[in-house]
């Protein structure tokens, strides 16, 4: 049977993923390879609208990295998306250009809307979203993306520019973050995420669903608390108790730089991140009656598999 692999690949703002899979003649796909590198494309720069030097330059290096690996599993067509640090940076275009002529690969940078669009397929892969409304929540280091929805419908979603590195440039001015500047970053999102409110008013979600990244960190570290590590068992979804998050949240936001590196299952590129993701996800908690927190393992790159499987939306 005639068997294509394929790889697509998610230039983020923080991170840069790499999903290698085997799809069959009958359409099924078998992943052969997940790699994410930290490549920190936003840090120096995605404030003032520019990608930085060192972090254009981590590009190139990581993306050599993928063409190595795509060569060595015989892939045979690419996909590579871009987001929020290349779609809003005035030299985006540029590095997407150096990347098409030195690595080979056609870099698509895609709009917010596409962003959440395929998040939701992605998170819907993970987990069944039943057919009460929930909220997803998506924490890039230069968008937030925001559905509700559930296992059939996209409700309303919405992709606005707060992602973690830009509220780390803004809010986290002190180590150990004081008390002002988490009001000042609670203050902005009750006025940039008021479109948020106003839906999430119209839509009542109460279960909150987070989708990879900071999330995963949670869990990690929640686990770790158990003497469990994922990684022995790895699953496309888990729950993470309010009484949990709460306990994560007091213990880390009094917390330095080297003491959040020191819990166990935190990782060198959330540990400053995380300060300004879990004031974020307090805020969502608080602010609209989150009852529940449900966090999946997958988001854009599973999203881009399951369009291109269904062959809904060409990928």
């Amino acid at each position: 049977m005639n068997k294509r692999r394929i790889a697509l690949i998610d230039l983020g703002t923080n991170t840069f993923h790499l999903l290698i899979t085997e799809i069959d003649y009958f359409g099924r796909s078998n992943v052969l390879l997940r790699l994410k590198l930290p490549v920190k494309l936003g840090r120096g720069g995605i404030s003032t609208g520019r990608i930085a030097p060192d972090a254009y330059e981590r590009a190139m290096v990581t993306l050599q990295t993928f063409k190595e690996k795509i060569a060595e599993y015989r892939v045979t067509d690419v996909k590579a998306l871009a987001t929020s640090a290349m779609r809003n940076a005035a030299n985006g275009p540029e590095l997407a250009e150096d990347i098409r002529t030195k690595i080979g690969f056609d870099i698509e940078i895609i709009t917010g809307d596409r962003e959440a669009e395929l998040i939701y397929y992605g998170v819907r892969s993970a987990m069944d979203l039943g057919y009460e409304k929930n909220l997803i929540i998506d924490i890039g280091g230069g968008s937030v993306e925001f559905i509700i929805c559930n296992r059939d419908t996209v409700f309303w979603k919405r992709s606005f520019e707060i992602g973690a590195q830009r509220l780390l440039d803004h809010f986290f001015k002190h180590d150990p973050i004081p008390e002002n500047e988490i009001a000042a970053e609670r203050e902005f999102l009750l006025h940039k995420l008021a479109p948020l409110a106003e839906a999430v008013q119209e839509f009542q979600p109460k279960t909150l669903v987070g989708s990879s990244g900071t999330f995963d960190t949670l869990c990690d570290i929640e686990a770790w608390k158990h003497g469990i590590n994922r990684l022995d068992n790895p699953s496309s979804e888990a729950t993470l108790p309010l009484e949990a998050f709460y306990r994560m949240y007091y213990e880390i936001l009094p917390m330095n730089h080297a003491q959040r590196l020191a819990i166990p299952g935190m990782i060198e590129m959330r540990a400053d991140m995380i300060v300004v993701a879990l004031i974020l996800i307090d805020f969502v908690i608080r602010e609209f009656q989150i009852e529940r927190v449900r966090v999946s393992a997958y988001a854009l790159k599973e999203g881009m598999l399951q369009q291109l499987l269904a062959q809904k939306t060409p990928v």
